[in-house]
């Protein structure tokens, strides 16, 4: 009888181990084992991505660092107004032309709030945009040059609005004067990536 009463006593006490102690310590194993095998996935992911940004890196590195320079300053990472100014006013000057009155907007800012179509549509684009307006003057031919070396240049730049006026003189026109000039009042939109 003592067996028996022994018997059924170790039986309850192994019962409850199992319930009480192996069974909940089995499970936050199962959970364990399932963590391991997502972070060793993660793992595995990673080393994928590694080795393609290695790939990425590798192909980027075979470019010829002149050509990369040479698209960045067509389509540039961040927005350096004083640069652009600077080229631009560069490029007029080589031309016999300087630069006057510059203002830079952007054109959200020149429409005030944003309408619809912008709101739906502006967060999908890639690039953004900058506008410039400046008055210059100078001949006609300097003015068609400095056109022709502004469309030439790496930088993309769109033409939006341009209004010409002839300069009178104080003297009396004659016809040993030199060539007439104009006042140039452009505007101009630049981008760059987002």
């Amino acid at each position: 009888m003592f067996k028996m009463i022994l018997s059924t006593v170790g039986l309850a006490i192994a019962g409850g181990v199992f319930f009480f102690f192996t069974q909940p310590t089995y499970d936050a194993v199962k959970v364990l084992r399932r963590e391991i095998g997502e972070y060793d996935q993660a793992l595995d992911k990673a080393s994928e991505l590694q080795q393609l940004k290695q790939s990425l890196l590798s192909r980027y590195n075979a470019f010829n660092p002149a050509d990369i320079d040479r698209l960045h300053k067509m389509l540039p990472d961040h927005v350096d107004n004083v640069r652009l100014v600077l080229d631009l006013d560069y490029l007029a000057s080589t031309n016999g032309m300087a630069l006057q009155n510059v203002i830079i907007s952007n054109p959200l800012s020149e429409a005030g709030s944003p309408g619809v179509i912008s709101a739906i549509g502006g967060g999908r684009q890639k690039y953004d945009s900058l506008t410039l307006k400046f008055a210059t003057r100078g001949t006609y031919q300097s003015f068609v040059t400095f056109l022709q070396e502004l469309e030439a240049s790496l930088r993309i730049v769109d033409l939006i609005s341009l209004n010409i006026e002839r300069e009178v003189s104080s003297q009396s026109e004659t016809r040993s004067e030199p060539e007439p000039t104009y006042r140039y009042d452009m505007t101009l939109r630049t981008y760059w990536l987002k």
